[in-house]
């Protein structure tokens, strides 16, 4: 008996092997599947080719022969299509197609579903060199998850640092004007020959155009 009172898990019926055999598929017609939920950002798609690029092409792509689509692989397909690889390694499997749809469903969820041994998984991390960059930060991410690794608590790395404050860059003098009502507000925007709306936070007299600030980029030149 497990600590928590149930019994350790174990199957309950007779063991099916589902897998049909292996081969190699050109990437062109691996043909995604129509129900496949799961959405791959942009930082799972940087770490997984970080990954492939350390170490190489290690899991096949699995392939139910019944619908001819692909069960699971979608981002290893979509990587290697992107990047102009020929072929990639498949297993097949037969399942019908509501077995398909529970398999969709449950694969990555089941493995997620999985806790962090943290004194392993300090081991483990420890033991692990990469140069690239996109796996040292899934490294972190793991770190983190696994509770090896303490989040950045960002309100504290900035204290002590100095204030922002933002001025009219250029402004000879700045006031604050105030109006009781719409009407007033209009016969204003009028005499100055400028639009204000709700969203209006400041205006020049005479007009001058704001900064485009989405042309401007951070650039770190240490």
């Amino acid at each position: 008996m497990s600590n928590n009172g149930h019994k350790p898990a174990s199957l309950s019926k007779p063991f099916r092997n589902r897998i049909t055999g292996s081969g190699s598929e050109r990437v062109d017609q691996l043909l995604a599947n129509p129900a496949n939920w799961r959405l791959h950002p942009e930082n799972q798609q940087q770490a997984l080719a970080g990954a492939i690029d350390d170490i190489g092409f290690i899991r096949s792509v699995t392939v139910n022969r019944t619908t001819g689509c692909v069960l699971d692989g979608h981002l290893r397909v979509t990587l290697a299509a992107r990047s102009g690889v020929d072929s990639l390694p498949v297993e097949y499997v037969e399942l019908s197609e509501a077995e398909e749809a529970e398999a969709l469903l449950t694969l990555d969820p089941i493995g997620a579903m999985a806790a962090a041994d943290k004194t392993k998984l300090d081991e483990l991390m420890r033991s692990v060199q990469s140069d690239d960059a996109r796996v040292q930060a899934m490294l972190e991410r793991i770190g983190i998850l696994g509770g090896i690794i303490p989040p950045v608590d960002y309100t504290q790395e900035w204290q002590g640092m100095p204030e922002f404050e933002q001025e009219a860059a250029g402004a000879f003098r700045t006031i604050s004007l105030h109006f009781q009502n719409q009407e007033d507000l209009n016969t204003f925007s009028e005499l100055v020959g400028q639009t204000i709306t709700e969203k209006t936070k400041y205006i020049w007299y005479p007009y001058k155009a704001n900064a485009n600030l989405k042309e401007l980029t951070y650039s770190n030149e240490s």
